[in-house]
């Protein structure tokens, strides 16, 4: 008798156990419900026992079946990512995630020096605001804007950050913003961001909360929409540097009151700690690191 179960068998019981239904797992592995009855059979016969009762519309994993897989899951788990990494070590497709602000403002000036660096490089922008699942999603490098600690993952610091201020030009000399007192005239544009208006205030001038707190404010989720508003004159607002180079090079956004602040969170690139990167993916990496490097905030 061979050693080893029938595969087949396995995989069809893998992915019963994990959905709780045949007919869900035929749907997972692109087969009829009856053919992973037949792979449960062939498993039972091989094995000598019952792993499943069964009822109209409804299966139950006996005791021994559910022993049995959670001592075989994690060695199928380990089967398929070593498979998985194998067959993926020489692909040159790499995926990364990033801010929705970072990937419109700062990554697409830059993004052709990558590519003529590496021109086989296949890249896949995600570009979100969510927080990447590494387990869950297909994603090789994720650029995270925190403060740096995620002992779970290899984090590696791009850029520092500072809470700067900027308007038009406009804008500035209709409120006459000459010092920090006189935002009491303007509008604060709000992002989820860059929230440290009163900080700033404390730290800068001489007004109290009350008076800071009197200041009307536009809130927003999207620091692109923001920087946007400032662009049209709609207030002054608070944000990051790397977001807002091509805005101050063509003047639509000025610094009234250079005044910067150190942010308590930066960019960093980040990516499973206990995972080796493939060849594609490290140079995405090093290639982000080298050109943090050359930029001074």
């Amino acid at each position: 008798m061979n050693r080893y179960p029938p595969l087949k068998s396995l995989l069809a019981f893998d992915a019963a156990m994990r959905n709780n239904s045949f007919s869900v797992a035929a749907q997972e592995l692109f087969v009829t419900p009856g053919a992973i009855g037949q792979q449960i059979r062939k498993l039972e016969d091989w094995l000598g026992l019952t792993l499943f009762t069964r009822h109209v519309r409804l299966i139950q994993p006996t005791p021994e079946a559910v022993a049995y897989w959670q001592r075989i899951q994690p060695a199928l788990a380990q089967i398929a990512d070593a498979s998985q990494k194998l067959r993926d070590s020489r692909n040159a497709a790499v995926w990364i995630s990033m801010p929705p602000s970072f990937a419109a403002k700062w990554f697409p000036g830059r993004m052709a020096r990558l590519l003529v660096k590496h021109p086989l490089l296949q890249l896949h922008l995600n570009a979100t605001a969510a927080l990447v699942d590494f387990d869950q999603e297909n994603i090789d490098l994720a650029i995270r804007y925190f403060d740096g600690k995620a002992p779970h993952l290899d984090v590696t610091l791009l850029f520092g950050d500072e809470a700067r201020v900027y308007c038009s030009p406009a804008y500035a000399s209709k409120m006459g913003i000459a010092e920090p007192a006189d935002l009491v005239r303007a509008t604060l544009l709000v992002t989820t961001v860059q929230p440290h208006w009163p900080q700033w205030f404390r730290t800068f001038s001489t007004l109290d909360d009350h008076a800071v707190a009197a200041i009307p404010r536009i809130h927003f989720d999207q620091g692109l929409v923001a920087i946007e508003a400032a662009k049209r004159g709609q207030g002054v607002i608070m944000a990051s540097p790397l977001l807002t180079e091509s805005e101050v090079a063509e003047g639509s956004l000025i610094e009234p009151l250079p005044l910067r602040m150190a942010a308590p969170n930066a960019y960093y690139v980040v990516h499973p700690a206990r995972q080796t990167l493939r060849p594609a993916a490290a140079a995405v990496k090093a290639w982000l690191i080298e050109e943090a490097a050359q930029i001074a905030v």
